[in-house]
């Protein structure tokens, strides 16, 4: 069975700072980068694939479809004091990839985050290369490509992946090569499924709004 996965979290608005306590200090800016934790909605948790600008100078993140629909809000789960810091842009079901909007006073975009750096985005990953990936849940985390077993979209590892890691980048040395969408079976036994980076920025170059163009910080 395939599994897409996003984890649920209860929370309240004074743990997100959506609350002010006798303070006008502004909250300092969220430090982001692919694999920082997501919490959308105020009730989803996801991962963070990367973010950068696309060629209209918007500062842009991807993560995984299925965590959010087009004007859901995301805080980030590691700086919540900083409040609303980007809203949901784009939302692909086929792919299962969303581009978020962020705002540049509210985010310092970085590509290094725990175990991962991203440097460039390059093609699928392929048999028997060592793809890793840095989640929310389970954090850095490596295994064998298998390649796209089904579709071409498609990138399978045996990554250990649960839930919240959705989004999560997979790179193969500091090359973003696909995004954490899925598991087969059970988490962390089950092979990882992941859409491919270059299926997601080709569609975002095809539909010419948010994301196009996009690179990497």
């Amino acid at each position: 069975m395939l599994k897409r996965f996003a984890a649920v979290v209860a929370v309240t608005a004074g743990i997100l700072g959506f609350v002010a306590v006798g303070s006008s200090v502004a909250a300092p800016a969220a430090v982001m980068g692919g694999g920082s934790g997501l919490v959308v909605n105020d009730e989803l948790l996801c991962s963070l694939t990367t973010i950068g600008h696309d060629n209209s100078g918007r500062l842009v993140g991807l993560t995984a479809g299925h965590c959010g629909e087009v004007g859901a809000q995301v805080v980030s789960e590691a700086n919540p004091d900083s409040g609303v810091v980007g809203q949901f842009v784009v939302s692909n079901p086929a792919l299962d990839y969303a581009v978020i909007q962020f705002d540049p006073a509210k985010v310092t975009p970085v590509n290094s985050v725990g175990g991962v750096t991203i440097t460039e985005i390059g093609a699928p990953a392929t048999f028997p290369q060592i793809a890793c990936k840095e989640g929310r849940t389970t954090g850095n985390t490596c295994g064998i490509v298998y390649g796209d077993l089904l579709q071409s979209h498609e990138t399978w590892t045996q990554a250990c992946v649960i839930e919240g890691d959705s989004g999560a980048p997979m790179v193969v040395g500091t090359t973003l090569v696909a995004m954490v969408n899925a598991y087969l079976a059970a988490p962390c036994i089950g092979p990882e499924i992941g859409t491919t980076l270059s299926a997601i920025v080709n569609d975002m170059n095809a539909n010419g709004g948010p994301g196009a163009g996009f690179q990497p910080v």
